[in-house]
């Protein structure tokens, strides 16, 4: 750990500090005012609070001016804490990337988003943030992503940014990328902790950032605290400054927040204490004016800007850096050190002092630095020093729709996985070299081995493989930059966080990627919410849940998934299949690749299963036009499995339970009762389907007609292997009388037959749900 020295006057060049601390005083007015605007000014119908956070973006207030218009490069990218987006928005404005026109829409619609957005803010941002701890750790990935796709100029391809609340460092997502082995290498990586001490509703009891300094260097980091700024330093060294400094460092923090709302009589009171070296700090306090005395509690390091310059310019580059840096929440305004500050609003006099004190206009907010001033010459050319040439995307390579072989046999859906992306470099080199597999620690058990030794290991050096001339390794784990896999430790939040990352290189690089991201099914869950946020940022990727449900019979219920199924209905930006074969496992993975890495794109969650499905059952046609017709159902949703004259009910099975479903129908063919069987490979596609024909969506209803023809209406049963609502809908394509046969409720060992019986999706179900619709 190291202690970042206090640099006076060391800014950039041509900036003088003076300059420097007018340009922060316009960032903490214009903040200020954007909420307030949000708030007190626009117009308000409804009358409910719009919200924003004017005490979280006071104290980013400092450490943003001095990295934006001092230590910022254009090839560097940032992530910046949710709360304090009307401090980037300032930055952006003053700089010359935000029209004037846009500072009093925050929360507007079509305005300035709630948290910075890198897809729906009109200025630019690095990385969207919002949930907490997410947008801290898409830096950790950001990097990693860079360096696989320009791996010649590693770190040195600009660093990754992140500024981030300390209340976020409670989030599990962020120490499971700290720890990732892969993470220790990134010397790219500068996180800047607000350290404000305060939470949501409270001030954090107890001083943490000891704590915190011995758990990021035990995971390798550079770390740099950044406590006092040059006044306090300057007075630690005077009689009776040791004893200040003592005091200061070991008074809990909900003290040190109440001497801030202390008028300098009570504060010289109150800040000796009753400790032996009181005397002697009340006498160094004596020694101070009163402005004097208010400024020196409030010089911590995150609001110095010489201390922030020199802890900037300590940073390292070959191992990631944290920077500790103190501050007070609401510095600056009237709440600071308030522990309910975190939503509070200035009163319109408030807001009217801040921008005397500031040398803004309250009448008129937005109004510019005067042109020719310093300031306004800074802020030009910060603007021009950072402006970066427009990312001009690459067409991602061409797909192939279909590799024209057909699996016979029996296979499973999960081994289809593992044979395409093979095929796939013969078929389609081009396409093929542009995939990455991304896998937390099961690459094995998700039938990747082959692919991995095909196409091995990525790391940003080549490593030694000992086992390379041991004759009974099958998985050859070599490592080197050209590899095309990426695995990482056990934590499914790091493995979409990268997902997202390398979904994201074609609009962030100009480099598209088509990145599959595999793990188990039963914790699609666990990584769910950080997978979606990277959806939202603009991250493409295809997500692969095996193996699933409570087929994975002798597993139990805690490996078996219930839910999952329904993501696809659910998730924006995405689309879920769960294929029954394997060749409609190959058509729809291909059909997902080719949708990734272009503006027009979007990401796919793939449900596969490891029970072996005789591939004959699929009755692929062997006429060319009836294959691609099929394909096009396939890919589109469902598909008719089985035909019959004069059907009396429809059995619409999804994935594993296709092979219950062509039993029950023959049984019930044997009890006179004609039964069509329509496979369905995507509910999200056919929710979306119906929804369209109703008039509420865009997407394609000729689907419902091919797979549900209105001649061919009859009472519904639907089975899956996983939870009955998925299908429930499919009743509303024509108003049919419906039986849902599916899992509700946590499984158990088992054989599967049992496991099948235990939970009604087993043949005698599907076939006793029949009879109770048609007799």
């Amino acid at each position: 750990m190291s202690t970042a020295p206090a640099a006076p006057g060391r800014t950039a060049v041509g900036i003088s500090p003076g300059v420097l601390r007018q340009i922060e005083d316009r960032v903490l007015w214009l903040s200020t005012a954007i909420v307030h605007h949000a708030n007190r000014v626009r117009p308000n119908a409804s009358g409910l609070k719009v919200g924003g956070h004017q005490a979280s973006s006071a104290s980013m207030v400092s450490i943003m001016t001095a990295l934006w218009f001092r230590h910022l490069r254009p090839q560097d990218r940032v992530s910046v804490k949710p709360h304090a987006s009307p401090v980037l928005h300032a930055v952006n404005y003053l700089q010359g990337r935000l029209d004037a026109a846009y500072l009093p829409t925050l929360r507007a619609f079509g305005g300035l988003q709630s948290y910075p957005s890198r897809t729906k803010d009109p200025d630019p941002a690095d990385y969207s943030t919002g949930s907490v701890g997410i947008g801290a750790t898409a830096t950790v990935w950001g990097a990693l992503a860079r360096r696989y796709v320009h791996p010649e100029a590693g770190g040195a391809a600009g660093r990754q940014y992140a500024l981030l609340g300390d209340a976020e460092l409670d989030e599990g997502a962020i120490w499971e990328a700290v720890l990732d082995p892969q993470v220790a290498g990134l010397g790219e990586i500068v996180w800047i902790v607000d350290l404000n001490r305060q939470s949501l509703d409270r001030v954090v009891p107890d001083p943490g950032a000891t704590r915190l300094e011995g758990m990021f260097a035990a995971a390798g980091w550079q770390v740099v605290t950044v406590k006092y700024g040059t006044l306090l330093r300057e007075l630690f060294t005077r009689p009776g400054g040791e004893e200040l400094r003592e005091r200061l460092d070991t008074m809990p923090n909900p003290e040190y927040q109440r001497l801030l709302r202390c008028p300098a009589a009570e504060l010289r009171e109150r800040l000796p204490g009753k400790g032996p070296g009181a005397g002697r700090v009340a006498a160094l306090l004596d020694g101070l004016d009163d402005a004097e005395l208010l400024r020196a509690l409030r010089n911590l390091g995150g609001h110095d800007l010489a201390a922030l310059d020199g802890a900037l310019e300590s940073v390292e580059d070959h191992r990631p850096t944290v920077i500790l840096a103190y501050t007070v929440k609401g510095y600056g305004l009237p709440v600071e050190g308030h522990p309910q500050n975190h939503s509070s609003l200035l009163t319109d006099a408030q807001v009217r002092e801040l921008a005397t004190r500031t040398g803004a206009d309250a009448d008129r907010p937005w109004e510019p630095f005067p042109a020719g001033s310093a300031a306004a010459r800074v802020c030009a050319e910060a603007g021009a020093r950072l402006r970066r040439e427009p990312v001009v995307p690459t067409a991602p390579p061409p797909v192939p729709a279909d590799l024209g072989r057909t699996p016979a046999g029996s296979a499973t859906t999960q081994a289809a996985l593992g044979r395409l992306l093979l095929d796939l470099t013969r078929a389609a080199p081009e396409a093929a070299r542009g995939v990455v597999t991304v896998s937390p620690d099961v690459s094995s058990s998700t039938n990747l081995g082959g692919w991995v030794n095909k196409v091995g290991v990525w790391a940003p050096a080549e490593r030694v493989d000992w086992f390379h001339d041991d004759g009974e390794t099958l998985l050859h784990w070599r490592e080197q930059p050209a590899g095309r896999h990426i695995e990482l430790g056990i934590a499914e939040t790091n493995l979409v966080g990268l997902l997202g990352e390398l979904g994201a290189t074609w609009s962030r690089w100009g480099r598209p990627l088509l990145p599959i991201g595999v793990l188990y099914d039963p914790f699609v869950q666990r990584a769910l919410e950080p997978w979606s946020f990277g959806i939202y940022a603009g991250g493409q990727s295809i997500l692969v849940g095996t193996p699933s449900g409570v087929t994975l019979a002798p597993e139990g219920g805690a490996h078996q998934s219930v839910t999952t199924p329904s993501l696809g209905i659910e998730q924006p930006g995405c689309t879920t299949w769960e294929p029954a074969f394997a060749l409609d496992t190959e058509w729809t993975l291909l059909h997902a690749l080719g949708r990734l890495g272009r503006p027009d794109g979007g990401s796919a969650y793939l449900r596969l299963s490891t029970r072996p499905v005789d591939q004959s059952l699929a009755a692929v046609p062997a006429d060319p036009a009836a294959r691609e017709r099929r394909r096009r159902q396939v890919v589109a949703g469902a598909y008719p499995l089985r035909r019959v004259a004069d059907p009396r009910v429809t059995v619409a099975a999804m994935g594993a339970v296709v092979t219950e479903a062509l039993e029950a129908a023959d049984r019930l063919q044997h009890l006179g009762i004609a039964a069509d069987v329509v496979c369905v490979t995507s509910p999200g596609l056919l929710f979306r389907a119906l929804d369209a024909r109703s008039g509420h969506g865009d997407g394609d209803s000729w689907v419902l007609d091919q797979a549900f023809p209105a001649s061919r209406a009859t009472p519904l049963v639907t089975v899956l292997d996983g939870h009955p609502h998925t299908l429930a809908f499919l009743a509303g394509v024509h108003r049919v009388p419906l039986s849902t046969l599916g899992v509700t409720r946590f499984g158990q060992s088992g054989s599967l037959e049992e496991v099948y019986r235990a939970h009604g999706i087993d043949a005698d179900s599907v076939v006793a749900a029949a009879l109770d619709l048609v007799e």
